[in-house]
């Protein structure tokens, strides 16, 4: 009862803070922004195929083994160690083009799911027709609709445009 209160009362007063425009709400709305929030006005590091160089490096605080590494690399490259140079690349790029391009699985999801509504989809279809809708109408059986054609003939219905063209009235067939 407790918990369920506290998240009700938490959900009203975020939803309200994102509402109002008392200049204390948005103080204290600034505050979080500012604790947990990415400035959109400065360069921004991602990761893109067709933008090789970022304009930032991914890690931007270094800390002392990176500073020394850093440090290290504007001497000879030759004196590096695989490794080393590996963390240099980590420093400036979060992945690599081979682990950009691997695929990530998702399709697995997407086709599950659509299975599943089309499963869905399939067994609603099968309720309706069992369930919902009654018996085909007398009038859609063969027989009737032979006899309705053979009737329509008979009348003449839409000599010029209809099915009736198609009709030797002579031989009684159709041409």
């Amino acid at each position: 009862m407790l918990t369920s209160r506290a998240l009700v009362c938490g959900l009203q007063r975020s939803l309200w803070r994102g509402v109002s425009t008392t200049s204390q709400v948005q103080a204290a709305h600034a505050k979080d922004l500012a604790s947990g929030s990415v400035d959109c006005s400065l360069p921004q590091y991602n990761n893109r195929m067709d933008t090789p160089l970022p304009d930032v490096p991914y890690v931007t605080k270094l800390n002392s083994e990176q500073q020394k590494l850093k440090e290290k690399e504007k001497g000879p490259w030759k004196s590096l160690t695989k490794e080393e140079k590996i963390a240099l690349y980590r420093m400036t790029h979060e992945l690599t083009y081979a682990e950009m391009r691997k695929g990530t699985g998702e399709w697995k999801t997407v086709l599950g799911g659509i299975f599943f509504f089309v499963g869905f989809t399939g067994l609603l279809v099968w309720w309706q027709r069992s369930f919902v809708y009654g018996e085909v109408p007398r009038t859609l059986s063969p027989e009737w609709v032979e006899q309705q054609t053979q009737r329509m003939l008979d009348m003449r219905v839409n000599p010029v445009h209809g099915f009736s063209v198609h009709w030797d009235y002579e031989k009684k067939q159709w041409k």
